[in-house]
């Protein structure tokens, strides 16, 4: 679960990390009022507004501005607020603004130049462990310094039985080029960041920039946190962070429904129980010649009410051109779902795409003949062959 900027620097801040001092507002008149108490509390003559959207780039497509006063305040917040931003995490269709982070200005001029830094938390799959990956190139995107300076790109591996040990961020701090101060407060920045991203079941925390100020300072600019979506039953508070509005409308239906959905570009539907199944399916798709426009699960206990949910959902996709229903029947008898598929069907009446249903495990021959029987516009297989070889000839008329 992908949360707001300013939710995920409330999270490190409560975990002990230097944060850029912001307060969220969803008006101009709330932005000039935080600008206000920025200025109370922190002395912050100039501030940043920063547009709070789940997307990064937002700088490079004017969601980010500097205000000099609290005329320009308002004003940036007015330009902000309800534009369409796109950058480039967002496609060309862009993502609406609803509501500005108004910052605290930390690039302060002082005896020693400022620096800025990536860094991120994440788990490297392959090896079982989490790493931190750095860079003294902060401020770019990532993707670009590994392109074209792959040798400033650093990373630690954390051996999950011990976590993080001191050893190891005092060798971070060395690898960014900091000394006294700054390396000191390096050391307990890590720390405490590492801590935040165990503490939260998060699957990555991204901050970049990571600043050095003027005054050997280490805070957070940014950050870009995913939680865990299987580790929020442990942390109800965050999983209420949750913005729907951020997200593909049809995916916040599906998970009301229970269904794990995720919105494609082909013109196949997919409706299958079990994830490892769905990822067969979308191949027997793509071998068929066509182009899977989903991966939806069901679950292992699919009947008429989810069958008639997930029929909904794939629907709502114009580029459908076909359903491929793939089912093992195991915890769930396929004459069951057989019947499920038949009553949704009868239920949401004319479904303006042919609808290929494999059905194969406990009671698939009964199953075949009940879909065979309906009278329906579906056609029934039990090989994934045969299920291949009706997609083809479905997309072919």
């Amino acid at each position: 679960m992908n949360i707001h900027e300013y939710q995920g620097k409330a999270i490190l801040k409560s975990y002990g990390v230097r944060i850029q001092e912001g307060i969220v507002a969803d008006t101009p008149e709330e932005a000039v009022e935080a600008a206000k108490k920025l200025k109370e509390d922190f002395n912050s003559d100039w501030v940043v507004v920063k547009a709070q959207i789940h997307a990064g780039g937002r700088g490079k497509g004017g969601g980010v501005k500097l205000a000099k006063n609290l005329d320009e305040v308002k004003q940036r917040a007015s330009d902000i607020i309800g534009m369409q931003l796109i950058t480039p995490q967002t496609g060309v269709e862009g993502k609406k603004v609803n509501k500005v982070l108004v910052a605290q200005d930390v690039y302060y001029p002082g005896e020693s130049a400022t620096k800025e830094f990536y860094m991120s938390v994440l788990l490297d799959r392959a090896k079982g462990r989490n790493i931190v990956m750095y860079s003294t190139e902060g401020g770019m995107d990532i993707e670009e310094v590994a392109e074209h300076t792959p040798h400033l790109i650093f990373k630690e591996e954390i051996d999950p039985k011990v976590g993080l040990r001191p050893f190891q961020a005092s060798k971070i701090a060395f690898n960014l080029g900091l000394s006294g101060a700054a390396y000191k407060e390096m050391t307990k920045f890590v720390a405490a960041l590492y801590k935040a991203y165990e503490g939260t079941d998060s699957s990555m925390f991204e901050i970049n920039p990571v600043l050095k100020t003027s005054d050997d300072k280490i805070l957070a600019v940014d950050a870009k946190v995913n939680l865990d979506d299987n580790g929020l039953f442990r942390h109800p508070d965050y999983a209420a962070l949750r913005d729907t509005t951020e997200e593909d409308p049809t995916e916040v239906e599906a998970s009301e429904s229970n269904l794990n959905y995720v919105k494609l570009d082909g013109n196949v539907g997919c409706m299958v129980n079990g994830a490892g199944l769905a990822m067969a399916t979308m191949d027997i798709i793509k071998l068929a010649g066509g182009e899977p426009a989903n991966f939806l699960d069901v679950g292992g206990t699919a009947n008429a009410q989810t069958v008639k949910a997930a029929f909904n959902i794939i629907l709502k996709d114009p580029n459908v051109k076909a359903i491929l229903i793939n089912i093992f029947g195991g915890i769930v008898r396929c004459d069951r779902v057989a019947q499920g598929v038949i009553d949704a069907y009868q239920e949401i009446g004319n479904i303006p795409v042919p609808i290929i249903v494999r059905l194969q495990g406990t009671n698939a021959e009964e199953a075949k003949k009940l879909i065979d029987e309906s009278g329906l516009k579906v056609y029934s297989a039990i090989l994934l062959r045969e299920a291949a070889d009706r997609v083809k000839e479905v997309l072919a008329k």
